[in-house]
């Protein structure tokens, strides 16, 4: 049976800089240096040292995850930061006005804007929003009057030096990214109202929240000030990651809240409240931190759901997420409420209303463009089980390591084993992750994977969304993803997601997408009807040729 996105087990783990995905665009040297000397001349003298607790995860020497050492202290440089801006009450909105179709605002009051005919002023100003870069697909709604100006240079958010330096410095980030540009004066302007951001895999998401996230909190203030919540411990962790990198400089405090490993079997009421500033973690363990009163929420003022698809998903994990947004609001009515993702499919559009129910901006992205221009895609009809594996072993992997690191997507644990044990027989460095494996063991696999100690990984859709590996190029689709409810009908989302794995950032990938029989075939063929694409056919599933041609056309040989 396929992961199911559910917690078996409950646990606080802390983490600290940790790999962050890779740059998005690196300033010359001289350039940069010019840069950081403006900024460090704006940095507060140290106001003293405060202790950081990195529980049971230990940093090695290039700041990863040593999932063998624990119980680690850390210490940050405490530097005080401006107070944030007192958040006003958002006013409400007519029933209905949140839809999220798509590019339709129907209801009254509700503007719909289209970045791709507006133009930047010299003052990078118009009366609601501002075209950022061009050619941008990203569309907004908004149900407010707040004027925004797009951002051009991370210097125009009003951000603290220390938070440029760790931009510049650490994440070595030129300018905002598309999706950043827009939705960040969003994100950091008064008076912080709820958003709904859609945009591509791989278009820097995280730093939109993440930023958001650390821009929010008062250093002086030892409380949780902001919390995200992912569907899985991977994601939770790799978010920690980039979080304390961005906020390497800030003294800024986080914890990771996920499921328990075996070092330590301490039960949460036997913990320590949390006083970390950012919390980050998994819905089930962060609600039972909650619950056990060892996580307070009086202070938070940023609330962040991570693939709040599936996060808001009557499937997924919807119950626990609406159950902790009731108990922050009602202790803290004015929190800002981020919702990312790359996809929305039309259950959780309808369902958004129940959620921003007051003045918010929207962020969306037309299904028909969400296919990454990067990555090429190709069908393979293949006539059995064996033909994938020979396939894999003697036409794909037989360019080696210049198309780079693989993922491999498959239905079931079953089929991971079976796959995992005829790669493993070829010589190849492979790992396998699934849901049944214990928390050590992911933990490991994931940090051997981005290590570069392994070229391929083998997974259920466990990592099919979020997971950042700037090294991947290949995505193979073993089996089709379809849903879970029914193994008939395609999961077009959970595609997309799966897609979204190679190609990061811009650069070049090719997916495979195996198809064997006519059911395979007519999930294909409804993947491609929902995002209004061809995928391109391997004329011959047993051609060398054919499949040299393919990576060639991706950039990849």
């Amino acid at each position: 049976m396929a992961d199911t996105p559910k917690e078996v087990d409950t646990f606080s783990s802390t983490a600290t800089s940790l790999e962050a995905p890779p740059p998005q665009e690196t300033k010359p040297a001289t350039e940069l240096t010019k840069k950081l000397a403006d900024i460090e001349d704006g940095v507060a003298e140290e106001k003293g040292v405060a202790e950081l607790d990195i529980g049971s995860l230990a940093i090695d020497e290039n700041n990863k995850i040593n999932p063998e050492n624990s119980n680690i202290k850390g210490t940050a440089t405490s530097v005080e930061a401006p107070p944030p801006l007192e958040t006003k009450p958002a006013t409400e909105l007519p029933k209905g006005s949140a839809d999220i179709e798509d590019g339709v605002a129907e209801e009254k009051g509700v503007e719909e804007i289209d970045f791709g005919s507006l133009s930047i002023d010299e003052n990078k100003k118009i009366n609601k929003f501002l075209d950022e870069p061009e050619n941008s697909n990203i569309k907004a709604v908004s149900s407010s009057d707040t004027p925004y100006t797009s951002a051009s240079t991370f210097e125009e958010l009003n951000l603290s030096p220390e938070l440029l330096k760790g931009l510049y410095v650490e994440m070595k980030f030129e300018k905002p990214s598309k999706i950043q540009a827009i939705s960040l004066p969003m994100i950091v302007t008064p008076p912080y109202l709820d958003l709904i951001a859609q945009a591509h895999n791989g278009s820097g998401k995280t730093t939109c929240f993440t930023l958001g996230m650390l821009s929010r909190v008062d250093p002086k203030l030892q409380a949780p000030q902001a919390l995200c919540i992912c569907p899985t411990r991977e994601l939770a962790i790799q978010n920690l990651e980039v979080l304390n990198k961005m906020g390497k400089h800030t003294g800024i405090t986080s914890q990771c809240v996920v499921p328990m490993d075996s070092r330590d079997q301490t039960t949460i009421n036997k913990r320590p409240p949390i006083t970390a500033q950012v919390v980050i973690g998994t819905p089930g363990t962060v609600k039972k931190w909650m619950s056990f009163k060892k996580l307070g929420v009086s202070y938070v003022k940023i609330l962040v759901f991570d693939e709040a698809d599936q996060m808001l998903a009557q499937d997924g994990f919807r119950d626990d997420s609406m159950r902790m947004m009731k108990a922050i609001k009602r202790i803290s009515s004015h929190c800002q409420v981020l919702l990312f993702s790359a996809t929305f499919n039309e259950s959780v559009k309808n369902f958004v209303p129940e959620i921003v129910k007051g003045n918010h901006n929207q962020l969306f992205v037309k299904k028909e463009e969400l296919s990454l221009e990067s990555v090429k895609q190709y069908k393979v009809k293949v006539p059995d089980e064996l033909a994938k594996i020979m396939v894999i072993k003697e036409r794909i992997f037989e360019f080696g390591e210049r198309v780079g690191q693989t993922i491999i997507f498959v239905r079931t644990k079953n089929s991971a084993s079976m796959l995992h044990k005829s790669i493993t027989e070829l010589g190849y460095d492979c790992t396998t992750i699934h849901g049944n494996l214990g928390n050590d063991d992911r933990d490991k696999i994931v940090k051997e994977f981005k290590d570069g100690l392994a070229q391929v990984l083998i997974s259920t859709d466990l990592l099919s969304r979020g997971f950042d590996q700037q090294q991947v190029n290949l995505v193979i689709n073993y089996d089709l993803p379809v849903k879970y409810t029914n193994r008939t009908e395609p999961d077009c989302e959970g595609y997309l997601h799966r897609i979204g794995r190679a190609g990061r950032f811009g650069r070049k990938g090719a997916v495979f997408n195996f198809l064997c029989g006519d059911a395979d075939e007519m999930i294909m063929s409804k993947i491609e009807s929902h995002y209004d694409a061809k995928v391109k056919e391997v004329a011959d599933w047993n051609s060398e040729e054919d499949f040299k041609a393919a990576l060639k056309s991706a950039g990849l040989l």
